[in-house]
């Protein structure tokens, strides 16, 4: 049986009401060697302090709940590593969820609804959603955060959101994808493909946009757009799915001299580049591309967007839009956790061109 209270009082030699004020964390506090009696007692009976006393003595949890889509996907294991790291110095525990694997009869969002719901049950500090907003938010969800604000609770988001009172941490998505597609045509790039993500996300829509915008300040134009999950077996799919769209034949050599027999057909002479909404995508793509017979970036060339860090684990090394991930976590964190600090705050970050859209070397620049 766990130990209780009134037991650590016992052994102590104190009230109820001062060792639950020295192990609750009240602000009212007994002299000091009073407090280390009862530390003391405590320590030695085993006793596991009441998490909902402490918050009703503090008027605070020490939690934070961070909602993201997809746990195991780099981008969203490396902000979450930001927002434990800055939790973990105001002395907060970060409790997560994610909303990628729902029970199959619910409808949409219901998956973060209950994760926002348990995290409000849990009298949370603060809530961070770290998955894509969707075009039209679940006005439950707006309801539940609004009702969580009004009561004190501090709720951050990642990207742009009409939940009142909610902190805005907004990611340059569709400038820095205007900035690759740009980079890679001032490089000699012509024949583009995009790879979209889900058409239901902003930030995919977004990252269209930025490649759409920065091909038509060239006088150019997608031949296809893709739609598929920020997964690598969506980016896999959608690629098979663009090789026949376009009819793309990869090389076939001639068994005698070992030369190609027949090229990639590009109208302009240069690989087609597949512009892909984020890494993961991309990993996925690059992997079809081999499988049907194509070299990268020989036949085509491949181009991502966040820079997640398993990228040094593949070849050819990703083109790519790096953006701060852990920092942005961070950011995000001292958003929720800092109340002085004033929103939106803008993440920026920088074009990376490597092997897989012809660079031999890594080069980079805003």
């Amino acid at each position: 049986m766990p130990v209780k209270l009134t037991e650590v009082a016992r052994e102590a030699g104190v009230s109820l009401a001062t060792a639950s004020r020295v192990l609750n964390g009240s602000a009212r506090t007994p002299a000091e060697d009073i407090a280390k009696r009862v530390r003391a007692a405590a320590e030695e009976l085993g006793y596991v302090a009441n998490a909902q006393a402490q918050a009703l003595a503090k008027s605070t949890t020490g939690l934070v709940g961070l909602v993201v889509h997809d746990i195991a996907d780099p981008y969203f294991s490396t902000f979450a590593h930001g927002v434990q790291k800055v939790a973990s110095l105001s002395h907060h525990q970060v409790l997560l969820a994610g909303t990628d694997l729902p029970s199959e009869d619910a409808p949409p969002g219901d998956a973060e609804l209950a994760a926002v719901r348990a995290f409000i049950s849990y009298r949370t500090d603060a809530i961070i959603l770290a998955a894509s907003r969707v075009t039209d938010e679940d006005p439950r969800l707006a309801a539940a955060l609004e009702r969580y604000i009004n009561s004190g609770g501090r709720v951050v988001v990642l990207g742009a959101t009409k939940i009142a009172g909610a902190s805005s941490l907004m990611v340059a998505n569709k400038a820095g994808a205007m900035a690759l597609a740009t980079a890679l045509i001032e490089h000699g790039t012509t024949h583009f493909a995009i790879l979209a993500g889900p058409a239901e996300r902003n930030t995919a829509r977004a990252r269209v946009d930025g490649f759409v915008e920065g091909l038509q300040a060239a006088s150019l134009v997608p031949l296809a757009t893709v739609h598929g999950p920020f997964t690598s077996r969506g980016g896999y799919d959608a690629t098979v799915d663009l090789i026949h769209r376009l009819g793309l034949l990869a090389p076939t050599p001639n068994t005698t001299t070992g030369a190609d027999t027949s090229r990639f057909p590009s109208p302009s002479g240069s690989p087609l580049c597949i512009l892909v909404a984020n890494d993961v995508m991309a990993l996925g793509a690059m992997t079809a591309l081999r499988t049907h017979g194509f070299r990268i970036p020989d036949d085509v060339q491949v181009a991502g967007f966040d820079d997640i860090p398993t990228l040094r684990d593949h070849s050819p090394a990703l083109t790519t839009y790096r953006l701060p991930l852990e920092q942005m976590g961070q950011r995000a964190a001292e958003l929720a956790l800092e109340p002085q600090l004033r929103s939106p705050v803008t993440i920026t970050g920088e074009v990376v061109l490597r092997e897989s859209a012809g660079f031999t070397a890594p080069t980079t620049g805003k």
